[in-house]
């Protein structure tokens, strides 16, 4: 008796996780139409909102730890570690502010996206 291995046949390309086959077919279809084109400026007008408030709030955040540094100036004074509290503020205390400012647009910008596919594999 021999023993056989079964294989799939290599692909130039990989449809991405999640993807049905045949799924850019109804998408390119969807944009031919008059709801697709509806639904695609949905989703860019939903992707730009998101973008201008995640910026706005992280702008946001920005100015206020720059105006508590310039408005108290007894932060200059201040030292941890021999390193001004003012500089720890606006070097070490923003990084956290800019990773969740990233970390929620991404999550919110992939469900506007899976919503967007949802809508199109429903037609």
């Amino acid at each position: 008796m021999t023993r056989v291995r079964v294989t799939a046949p290599q692909s130039a390309g990989r449809r991405p996780a999640g993807l049905p086959p045949g799924g850019s077919q109804n998408r390119d279809a969807a944009v031919d139409s008059e709801v697709g084109r509806l639904y695609v400026r949905s989703l860019i007008r939903s992707q730009l909102r998101l973008a201008v408030v995640v910026a706005a709030g992280f702008l946001l955040v920005l100015a206020a730890s720059g105006l508590m540094v310039a408005l108290v100036p007894d932060l200059a004074g201040l030292r941890l570690l021999g390193v001004p509290v003012n500089w720890l503020l606006l070097g070490a205390g923003l990084y956290p502010v800019i990773g969740l400012a990233a970390w929620l647009y991404n999550r919110s910008a992939a469900r506007n996206e899976a919503r967007y596919r949802d809508l199109v594999d429903e037609r």
